[in-house]
């Protein structure tokens, strides 16, 4: 619940709030920019708005800042008569943020995307607060759109936005990432060591996003048998947690072993884990990535230049992921496989791509190309303009 700030605030700090979230791909990116803010504004007071039972109201509090939930949910669009819950949910949401808005009083409000960002932007440009969108695909968001009449500036990652917002208001900053992925003192030998790996053999990442990927979990554990029959093959393998108990049992029916903590008996180089929470590391120690198609996730490739195999979930708002997949892969800058086609198509995009080294090199060097490693920053210093300090 909110608390009265009034009588501790100082008087020269600028006020923001930064509202959204759901998954890692909204977080990450928000806590970026909240780190950026503070890198050029020091006394800048920071406060997140997310939603109640989801990932944000734990990872906002451990990368240092408040945070308020609020009880609102996504529509079901499935079973059309749940969403009377969903709609009261969301007119409390409302009723909250006004009040989160009326108390802490921000100069500027921030919506990353996510169900919290539409009542605490929709409210904060009500009460004349100037507002900042970031739209992290390529095909935006609802939410976003809904709200892009009332926004001051929006700030994206792809060309063409002008087809859901008005250009007057588009700035082309790129996706704030993880800033820590960004160890430039990190070997590779010394990634691969710590997953307890050789160097010196080919390795695939394999991450579903924070939450994890059925379909490329199941077609992962499908390939088990085959890279017994390829030694030089590699895996570091995110199952998400909410997956890791069906992994544990596909890589039992696979192999006959037991997986026994991040390793599995007969297969030396398979590195699984719930959840990874060094992914510089792993990113160091990958030859080729297999991932979700998220924005940020793509922001992240990008930025370290990988060659990647990108499976878009189908199972998201406007198949989103789908368009971002295809802005790189149409540009060369990876292989896109339907999640569809995965279990007949992924194996051989991932053993063929390793097999070749001029293929490895041209994705990671036109995905390096795409990159926008200023986004943070760049999207920090609209935000404090909008807020009316100069930086």
């Amino acid at each position: 619940m909110a608390t009265n700030r009034n009588t501790s605030r100082k008087a020269d700090a600028p006020r923001i709030v930064i509202s959204g979230g759901g998954t890692g791909g909204h977080i990450f990116p928000a806590v970026s920019i909240a780190g950026a803010v503070r890198t050029l504004c020091p006394q800048a007071e920071i406060l997140f708005v997310g939603a109640e039972g989801r990932m944000e109201m734990q990872r906002v509090p451990e990368a240092g800042y408040p945070i308020i939930g609020l009880p609102v949910a996504g529509f079901d669009r499935s079973h059309l008569w749940r969403n009377v819950a969903v709609v009261r949910k969301l007119l409390g949401s409302l009723w909250q943020a006004r009040r989160i808005v009326r108390d802490f009083r921000p100069h500027v409000a921030v919506g990353v995307g996510g169900y919290a960002s539409g009542p605490t932007l929709y409210m904060a440009s009500r009460m004349g607060v100037p507002t900042l969108l970031q739209e992290q695909n390529s095909y935006a968001g609802v939410t976003n759109r809904l709200l892009a009449k009332r926004a001051s500036k929006i700030c994206v990652a792809y060309d063409g936005m002008e087809a859901f917002f008005p250009k007057d208001k588009i700035l082309l900053t790129g996706n704030p990432v993880r800033q820590n992925l960004l160890d430039g003192n990190l070997t590779r030998a010394e990634a691969a060591a710590a997953f307890g790996l050789d160097p010196a053999l080919k390795t695939v990442l394999v991450v579903g996003g924070s939450l994890g990927a059925r379909t490329i979990n199941r077609t992962v554990a499908a390939m088990l048998p085959a890279l017994r029959q390829r030694p030089r093959v590699q895996l570091i393998w995110q199952t998400g947690k909410g997956y890791v108990d069906e992994v544990r049992r596909a890589i039992q029916s696979a192999t006959g072993a037991e997986q026994t903590g991040t390793s599995i008996p007969g297969l030396p180089g398979v590195y699984v884990s719930a959840f990874l929470s060094d992914m510089a590391r792993a990113y160091r120690a990958a030859d080729l990535v297999v991932s979700r198609a998220g924005a940020g996730s793509i922001s992240e490739l990008c930025l370290l230049g990988k060659a990647a195999v990108l499976v878009p979930s189908p199972n998201v708002a406007e198949d989103h992921q789908t368009k971002n997949a295809l802005a790189l892969s149409t540009k060369g800058a990876a292989l896109f496989v339907g999640d569809a086609d995965a279990a007949g198509k992924l194996p051989s995009a991932i053993f063929d791509t390793l097999e070749d080294d001029d293929l490895l090199e041209r994705l990671s060097h036109n995905a390096a190309s795409l990159s926008m490693p200023h986004a943070a920053e760049t999207i920090a210093r609209e935000v404090l303009s909008l807020a009316g300090w100069a930086v």
